[in-house]
């Protein structure tokens, strides 16, 4: 009928949308560092925020978990506290990083971070979000999402299949991206990662955190590190099926150069995140639905997420602040805001691709 009458059928879809409820000013999807500092920014700004997390809080990563001083100089000026002691595991203080290159070289980068639980220290950015106004729903995920010209209406995955509208959306998803995925029609782009823990012993300092690039032990890198006691070995593939071979190469190695021995494994896990093209393409949004963090495209080597991503989502929010009533200024306003974010990320891969062949396509 719509096609028969179309005056009439402008005249109801016009009257719909001036009275349409809007239930948020923004909706907030991942509850991670990148949405929990977008809801901290905007929530103190006086708007209506809610945030979406899919798993139940507080959320479990499977990550390195080594905050590194730009982030944690990123908390104290997003967040104004200092990271504390609780959401920490041993050892407390992380002393930098040490690379192995393909040749087994070693690049020591010394740098005062931390060593936390992510399951802790979401939870604890989350947390300040909420003492600002944020309201959060964790345990549920956005099924579908219309991208319209005034507004924004996402599903929701609970038994009601509840529907919330917003002016803007901000996806935080990380790499698998749904919303994104289902908005743009983009595929899957992503590393898959598999982490172990042991208890044992090794002779290395347990105060750095060490990346192991040479071809033979993953297609992207390995690493270790260790967390209250537990040593933590890690593999990226992007062929799921080798993940066995790379895991045991890189145990074995780690046994004939640095003494491993191990008593007893605790647990296996694993993760995906975005693979990071030589083209360092981003995806700032589309409508009114804006893209931050790893959904993006921010992702710094090593799979260093957290600063990037709490960057980003601090740039969508000043772009929202900024240009609340125009959806396009928001998304050129987002862009421009996040120019040095996309700059430093090229930089730290350019140093990695110098260091490196398997990352020569990197190299600027």
């Amino acid at each position: 009928w719509k096609s028969k009458y179309p005056i009439v059928a402008f005249a109801l879809h016009f009257c719909y949308d001036k009275d349409m409820k809007i239930d948020y000013d923004m909706i907030i999807a991942g509850a991670g560092p990148t949405g929990a500092t977008c809801a901290k920014i905007l929530a103190e700004k006086g708007y209506c925020v809610l945030v979406i997390e899919k798993c139940k809080l507080p959320r479990y990563k499977s990550c390195s978990g080594m905050i590194i001083a730009k982030t944690a100089g990123l908390v104290k000026e997003y967040f104004g506290v200092e990271i504390p002691d609780i959401v920490k595991c041993t050892p407390y203080d992380n002393y930098g990083m040490i690379f192995v290159n393909d040749e087994g070289k070693e690049y020591k980068f010394e740098q005062r971070g931390f060593n936390v639980w992510r399951s802790s220290f979401d939870y604890f950015l989350l947390s300040k979000a909420k003492e600002s106004g944020a309201e959060v729903i964790d345990g549920v995920s956005v099924i579908d999402c219309q991208n319209l010209d005034d507004y924004v209406e996402v599903t929701l995955s609970d038994k009601y299949k509840s529907v919330k509208r917003a002016k803007y959306l901000i996806d935080c998803e990380g790499a698998m991206g749904a919303i994104k995925r289902s908005l743009l029609n983009c595929k899957k782009d992503y590393v898959v990662t598999y982490q172990t823990f042991y208890e044992g012993k090794i002779n290395l300092d347990p105060h750095y955190f060490y990346a192991y690039l040479q071809p033979a032990f993953s297609q992207y890198d390995a690493w270790f590190n260790v967390k209250d006691g537990m040593l933590v070995f890690g593999v990226a593939v992007e062929d799921i099926s080798k993940i066995k071979e790379y895991n045991d190469n890189f145990i074995r190695y780690m046994r004939d150069s640095y003494g491993l021995s191990i008593y007893n494994k605790l647990k296996e896990e694993k993760w995906i995140m975005p693979r990071i093209r030589p083209d360092f393409h981003i995806d700032y949004g589309v409508g009114r639905v804006l893209f931050a963090g790893e959904v993006a495209g921010f992702l710094n080597p090593m799979g260093e997420g957290i600063s990037c991503g709490m960057e980003s989502g601090y740039c969508a929010a000043k772009a929202l602040v900024e240009n609340f009533q125009d959806a396009k200024m928001v998304l050129t306003a987002y862009k421009q805001n996040s120019i040095e974010v996309k700059s430093y990320m090229q930089r730290q891969w350019n140093l990695v691709s110098l260091m490196s062949g398997k990352f020569k396509e990197m190299t600027l």
